[in-house]
């Protein structure tokens, strides 16, 4: 089985040093991407419910090396070509959605220093889509004959409407004289006032003559006033894309998890009465995460119920219609798919410079199913960076022969990598320190 699409020096760089490392790729997820087609097909859906104006949250879940992060990629790759504007982060023990210490206002920053839209896919898209809703405002009053001032606060009206609307509203205000009179010192301050990276008050009130700045209170209420800004600029909506959730099921003080799930609460509970226009959610984590009723979201029964699984999907059925979409495994064939893609990218494109061929894909999963059994179709992580270090051991080693390096190698377990984390580390603990645990008030995160 041959793949003729081609492929770009600096992407199949990108994708082999990534995959290699146990990363994704930030580029190229076209050539490798296979399978999930009806995950896909379900989100896609989303995207379009965002662009209408509508709102959307989804919890995708999987094991540790399932392609979580690869999935939550993909989705914001075919939001770009949507016209969509996208922001995302990784949560941590210093980035969380609700916090007393800053933390909260990190996870903002950091998801608006990673804004992205087609023309820049990379992220640092904030300042260019400001510009854009200036220029808009511009070319708008020019044609009705009025001052810009005049259209830019006549369409920031909504805003101003909203939770902190009002100095938001006065900020874009702002950059718009920076933006008239020629001072790159107004712009800039009011892109840092947007991005949350002023730690006072008072700075923002001698820079901007605001009053508030964006704190841990009121990360979420700004995320909807970005929305309505990007779709004033003339995109469709917002789509936020939080990854490693884990890390909100692994804080170690209950009040401070709690606190952390109820924010979560609001935005399920927002994103799915309609609530926040132009605006959706994606949130990669665990099977424990979700289901764990000790520390999961589980554990908060206004989340439990709203994000319970249908009882009626089972024995091989599926339903991707709820804020739950469980990564399905994947199947031998598209495993089989896989590979000829990571031996496609791998050559530069070009098949005559294949190191393996078709019988090898095969040995290869064979060796993978002896060693491993069913694992690496659930998580492939590992099976990929293996595959991949076959192929760059066939290359630097051209007297190499894959029969021999097949029959040699011993492919380390799934198991004894991923699955293990947390219940492994979970089931040791005894019943008493884990009573002690949830009862600690030491705010904070057990690494």
């Amino acid at each position: 089985m041959q793949v003729t699409e081609p492929v770009k020096a600096r992407d199949r760089d990108a994708i082999v040093q990534s995959l290699r490392a146990g990363v994704v790729p930030r580029t190229g997820h076209q050539h490798i991407q296979v399978g999930r087609a009806n995950e896909v097909a379900a989100l896609t859906s989303d995207l379009d419910r965002i662009a209408d104006g509508g709102s959307g949250v989804r919890f995708v879940i999987g094991e540790f090396g399932s392609g979580k992060t690869f999935f939550l990629y993909l989705i914001r790759a075919i939001a770009l070509r949507k016209r969509l504007v996208t922001v995302h982060g990784d949560l941590t023990p210093d980035r969380r959605l609700q916090g007393t210490g800053g933390q909260a206002r990190a996870l903002y920053s950091e998801l608006m220093r990673n804004m992205a839209t087609r023309s820049s896919p990379d992220g640092g898209a904030l300042p260019a889509v400001v510009e854009r809703f200036v220029a808009t405002a511009v070319s708008e009053a020019h044609e009705a004959g009025v001052g810009t001032g005049t259209v830019i606060l006549d369409r920031m009206r909504s805003l101003s409407e909203m939770v902190g609307g009002y100095d938001f509203a006065q900020v874009v205000e702002a950059y718009w004289r920076g933006h008239d009179t020629g001072s790159d010192v107004l712009k800039g301050d009011a892109i840092r006032w947007l991005r949350g990276e002023f730690s006072t008050k008072t700075d923002a009130r001698s820079a901007l003559g605001v009053r508030t700045i964006i704190d841990d209170a009121e990360v979420y209420d700004h995320l909807k006033l970005t929305a309505r800004l990007v779709r004033l600029a003339g995109f469709g909506g917002l789509l936020v894309c939080l990854d490693e959730m884990v890390n909100l099921y692994k804080m170690a003080n209950t009040r401070a998890r709690n606190s952390n799930y109820e924010q979560v609460l609001r935005i399920v509970n927002d994103c799915l009465q309609s609530g926040a226009e132009g605006l959706g959610f994606l949130m990669g984590g665990t099977p424990d995460f979700l289901t764990d009723t000790r520390k999961g979201l589980y554990s908060y029964e206004a989340l439990r119920s709203r994000l319970v699984e249908n009882r009626f999907a089972v024995d091989g059925l599926v339903d991707l219609s709820g804020p739950v979409v469980r990564l399905a495994s994947l199947t031998p064939e598209d495993m089989y798919v896989l590979l000829t893609r990571l031996r496609h990218v791998f050559a530069g494109g070009d098949p005559d410079l294949y190191l393996v061929p078709d019988e090898a894909l095969q040995a290869f999963m064979e060796c993978c199913s002896q060693q491993i059994g069913d694992a690496y179709f659930r998580t492939p992580r590992n099976t990929i960076k293996e595959f991949l270090d076959l192929l760059a051991v066939l290359k630097q080693n051209p007297g190499a022969d894959w029969h021999d390096l097949l029959g040699g190698v011993r492919v380390q377990a799934e198991a004894d990598t991923d699955l293990a984390p947390l219940s492994a580390l979970e089931e040791d603990e005894e019943p008493e320190s884990r009573q002690r645990e949830d009862d600690d008030e030491l705010s904070g995160f057990r690494l």
